[in-house]
């Protein structure tokens, strides 16, 4: 599937081709941090299916409580969280944030991770697979 997206005031651009099988939720507790609210949505697309059309975003490198680095990938003016990937050498998947995407309608989640930091008070999710601490 073709998309394309951007941050709030229009400074980073973008498309990609992405699979929307492959959407999911993180309740990770870093994910509930860095987005303000109760969890994080995404698409995945890999790093030769991702084109910057307008902009680049700003990287702030976050080390999880394993020790793994992530990049963010983030809109320097408006602060609207782009991406997310790996840090270092090899191919990249990026995680799309659902939110920045124009289709994001068509972006059903299919899969939740990180469920064991799930905010009690959200509801269950039908038809969504849950995976406890993958990710």
């Amino acid at each position: 599937m073709n998309i394309d997206g951007g941050c709030h005031c229009g400074a980073i651009a973008y498309e990609a081709d992405v699979d929307p099988e492959k959407t999911s939720i993180c309740h990770c507790t870093d994910c509930q941090q860095l987005t303000g609210t109760a969890f994080r949505v995404t698409v995945q697309a890999p790093e030769d299916k991702l084109r910057f059309t307008k902009g680049e975003p700003k990287v702030y490198i976050k080390i999880g409580s394993t020790g793994a680095k992530r990049a963010q990938g983030f809109c320097a003016d408006c602060g609207s969280h782009i991406y997310a990937t790996s840090v270092g050498d090899g191919p990249k998947v990026y995680g799309l944030r659902v939110g920045t995407v124009r289709q994001r309608q068509e972006l059903v989640p299919r899969r939740e991770v990180w469920h064991r930091s799930a905010l009690h008070w959200l509801p269950r999710f039908e038809s969504v697979e849950t995976t406890i601490e993958t990710q």
